[in-house]
């Protein structure tokens, strides 16, 4: 099972790694369908697009230990803030509007993030390797 967990992990992991580089290297006229934006709008979704970088390396650590207690306890804050950023994309689905189908498809998989702490938990609490 921790093989698994680590395969959907990984695999997870490249989301973030994608849409990172795709806006800090393209920035936010891209994700505005090509449009024109502000130049503080830019700035701020670049900003935005490392942290989604700083996620990926991160689910990385974690991944080289799963076990560690340190890293457990990282990665469930990390998972409150995804959640977090998913009830924020939520808010603004219902007072702004419909926005593109790579945002709502984002917005879903960050709700259902803290699905993830409880496959974590039961592989803590199995017996068996840590590795892989």
């Amino acid at each position: 099972m921790r093989t698994a967990f680590k395969i959907v992990l990984v695999l997870l992991s490249f989301i973030p790694l994608y849409y990172g580089c795709l806006g800090l290297f393209f920035g936010a006229e891209l994700a505005n369908e090509g449009l024109p934006v502000s130049a503080a709008m830019d700035n701020q979704y670049r900003y935005v697009c490392a942290y989604y970088l700083s996620l990926t390396a991160f689910t990385w650590w974690v991944l080289a230990d799963i076990d560690d207690p340190a890293r457990v306890t990282a990665f469930r804050i990390a998972i409150g803030f995804v959640f977090l950023g998913g009830l924020a994309r939520a808010y603004s689905y219902m007072t702004v509007g419909t926005p593109a189908p790579t945002d709502i498809s984002g917005m879903y998989l960050e709700l259902i993030a803290p699905i993830l702490l409880y496959f974590h938990n039961k592989i803590a609490k199995s017996s068996g390797p840590a590795v892989p």
